[in-house]
């Protein structure tokens, strides 16, 4: 990634010797043609639904936990805060809303809970901070979307929680390229180290 921060912000978290994959918000609302929350083009669908499929795949291999996260709200939006007033398509993951935009892409293990959120941030709100401290975990893998929003709150959420956040790259999507590209260039400077999807697969796997 690039450095628009320069040698100041040239560290490294690096990776710790117990790694979990937290999949943000991979559902419908972004995946679909058309839908509230679409990524508009096709091969960037494609490429984040694959590049998470992969480091799930990892992960489940290596017996790495896998968690992953969906957006539900009261269907009067009383649980929504000023982020639905800020966002209203929000709206379409309210509960009883039509299209069933809040499905997940990907089919989770048995064992792979799914966190359900009301903010932009996988660890605001939640238990998910104690959910990968009881299992032990150092370093927090963060995929999915959108990259500018809920994957972004996610890792510098991570950093702040005491985990290691590693973002991946390849498995991670925006509605423009330079959004995407930009904010990877800012995790990498400040909050994350981001990495490509073979780095991710050999770790987690």
């Amino acid at each position: 990634m690039g450095n628009p921060h320069g040698a100041p912000f040239a560290g490294r978290v690096g990776w710790g010797s117990s790694p979990a994959l937290v999949v943000v918000d991979l559902v419908r609302a972004y995946t679909e043609p058309g839908a509230p929350f679409d990524l508009g083009r096709a091969e960037v669908r494609d490429r984040v639904v694959s590049g998470c499929a992969q480091v799930v795949d990892a992960a489940r291999r290596g017996d790495r936990p896998v968690m992953w996260t969906v957006v539900r709200y009261r269907p009067d939006l009383s649980d929504a805060g000023h982020f639905a007033a800020k966002v209203p398509a929000l709206r379409c993951f309210a509960d009883g809303a039509p299209g069933g935009w809040g499905e997940l892409v990907l089919t989770p293990g048995p064992d792979e809970p799914a966190v359900v959120k009301q903010h932009a941030s996988a660890f605001a709100g939640t238990a998910l901070a104690d959910r990968l401290r009881e299992r032990d975990v150092d370093t927090v893998v963060v995929a999915g979307v959108s990259t500018s929003g809920c994957v972004r709150a996610t890792a510098t959420d991570a950093l702040a929680a005491g985990f290691r956040p590693i973002v991946v790259a390849d498995a991670c999507a925006d509605r423009s390229a330079d959004l995407h590209r930009r904010n990877l260039d800012d995790l990498d400077a400040k909050y994350a180290d981001v990495v490509d999807l073979a780095t991710a697969v050999r770790h987690l796997s």
